[in-house]
Order: structure tokens, then sequence, then C-alpha cells
């Protein structure tokens, strides 16, 4: 079995094959009806076909049902007008409005990717919105540019005295990122707390096995939380939250400095092409079936499901089918 994605994003064994303009088309149908802008339900679509496209199914489109409900029910706003509320030649802050997260850190990237063609480096922090998905969907948009790029996002936490220190790693989403000319870009994309969730039952094996380990990942959720949620305007105590929709509990952070700043940009290209080709040549872990540097593996995906189609496996489909159903929208297949 290929292991590389954790559970729900190992390709699923038993699936239906979904051409990837008829997930998206789904996808905005759903969002549309529970109440989001059109414009930014084919946002959300593009952006969350794309993560299905790259075998990260748990942020894919799965994920619109929750969207589409939090719309639905007032938790989020549906049509929110974005804001910038500060900017410099080499930051930015935009407020979300109370919407989903996609739209202000996308709008954040593009600001930041400008800033730092022109300035070298530069920042960008969002606020008051829900979800913004895969951090990985922001850091591949600056690769393009020639650019580095780190990304995270912090929400709400609710500590409690005595309650365990995993809770202080939050979410803790993050990617870094950089371009590697005709090969696929390094983007590494992942939640830091992803494998010490209580609910996957084998936290404490991993902490007596490694706790060295373990408190590396508390440690970095951390930086999620403080650099990605308490500076975007966020509070530890939950009671003084600071936005008016209670599904707007994020808050974002992206970082992005130019290559030529310290190198000539096609020497580096050159050199992560052959790194890349090097990686690929190594042994692979157990469980695993080849050696990717991070992000290679996500684009053969690519690849093999725009050309095959989206494998939709039994769950992901049931997810759909219930949100189709409370909303009235017509399925695909």
């Amino acid at each position: 079995m290929d292991r590389a994605f954790g559970h729900m994003n190992n390709p699923p064994a038993a699936a239906i094959r979904v051409p990837c303009r008829r997930l998206e088309e789904l996808t905005v149908a759903l969002a549309t009806a529970a109440g989001l802008d059109p414009g930014l339900a084919r946002e959300l679509g593009e952006m969350l076909v794309g993560n299905d496209l790259r075998g990260n199914f748990s942020h894919g489109t799965r994920q619109v049902a929750t969207y589409a409900r939090l719309i639905r029910d007032g938790r989020l706003n549906g049509r929110p007008e974005l804001r910038v509320v500060r900017e410099t030649a080499v930051s930015v802050l935009v407020d979300g409005d109370g919407g989903l997260g996609y739209f202000p850190a996308r709008a954040a990237t593009e600001r930041v990717i400008a800033k730092a063609l022109a300035g070298g480096m530069a920042a960008g922090v969002t606020r008051n919105h829900g979800h913004f998905g895969a951090a990985g969907i922001y850091a591949r948009l600056a690769c393009r540019h020639d650019l580095l790029c780190y990304v995270t996002s912090g929400h709400q936490l609710h500590l409690k005295p005595g309650a365990p220190l995993y809770d202080a790693g939050g979410g803790s989403p993050m990617a870094f990122s950089a371009p590697a000319g005709e090969d696929a870009a390094l983007v590494l994309d992942f939640g830091t707390m992803h494998d010490l969730y209580e609910n996957d039952g084998h936290r404490e094996d991993i902490a007596a096995l490694a706790p060295g380990l373990v408190l590396r990942c508390i440690g970095m959720g951390e930086v999620c939380q403080s650099w990605g949620g308490l500076l975007s305007g966020l509070t530890i105590d939950p009671a003084q939250r600071p936005w008016a929709y209670p599904g707007a509990n994020q808050g974002a952070l992206v970082l992005a400095v130019r290559l030529d700043l310290f190198d000539e940009p096609a020497r580096f290209r050159r050199e992560m092409a052959a790194y890349a080709r090097a990686v690929a040549a190594l042994r692979p872990l157990p469980g695993f079936d080849r050696a990717y540097m991070a992000g290679a593996r996500e684009e053969a995906l690519r690849q093999e499901y725009e050309r095959a189609g989206i494998p939709v496996g039994d769950d992901h489909r049931r997810v759909l089918e219930r949100a189709a159903a409370e909303l009235g929208v017509p399925l695909p297949w």
C-alpha cells in the first residue's frame, strides 16, 4: 500500500472516475446553492479540484459539503467583500469579511508576489475568515515567479487547564515551496499535528518512542498558531472573539522571497531539478513504492488524474451525495 498521504489521502481502492471539469461544476453548484457568490464559487471549485488532482482528497471537493452548510446556516458570509486594511511596499493585511479563507488568502498571496518581485521580499496576513484549505495552494502560486515561499494558518484555540499538551498545536497547516525548473517544484504541504490527533489512537505510543519528534511537531503547531493566528488578531480567550461570523475563526500568513537576492535563478532551478532526480533514485521508506521529493508525487498524480479522471472514493462520493440531496443539486454520476 502507498502510504505517502496518510489515511484519507491514499488513492481510494474502490472509486468512480469523474472528469475534473464535471467535479468542478458540481462543487460550484453546491456552493452557489448554499448562497456563495457565483464568482467566488467558481474560484473555490478551481482550488478544491486542484487539490483532488494532486491526491490531496482531505482538502479537495469533499470539503465543499462542510463549507456549503456553514454558508447556508449563516456561520460564514457567502458574499464577503474583501478589504485591504493596511499596506506598505513590503506587506499587506487583508480582511476576509467573515467568508471562507480561500479568497483573502489568494488575494493576499497575489499581492505578496507582486511586492516581492518589486522589492525582493514581502509578507501578507489575512484575518476574519474561515478555513483557507491546503497551504500548498498559495505556496505553489509563488513557485511560478522564482520565489521561495512559506505559508501557514492558525485558528481559534480552546485551551483548558489540564488538557493535553497536544492541544497547543491546533490544526497546524504549513507549506514551503521552491521552484525546480522543468521538474515538479518542491512543495512541502502538511499539518504538523495530523498524526497526533487523539482519534488516531496511537499518539501516546509515538510520544513514548520519539518524544523529541512529538515536541517538534507541537512546537511547529505553535508557530502556526502564533504567526498565522495571533498575528491576524485571534485571541487566546474564545470569549473575546473579535469577528462577527462564528465560522470566521482563522487567519493566515504568506511570506515570499525572490531567488535572485542570493543566487542566479536559472542555476538554482537546475540544481533543484538535479536534486529531485537524485532523491528519486534513493531507496524509499518501508511501505512506500518510490522515493519522491516533496511535491513530486502530487505532480505525478495531477498528470494521471487530468487524463483519466479524479478517483472519487465511496466515502467521498457519499459526502457529496448527502450535500447534493440537502441543497437540491443534481449529481454528475
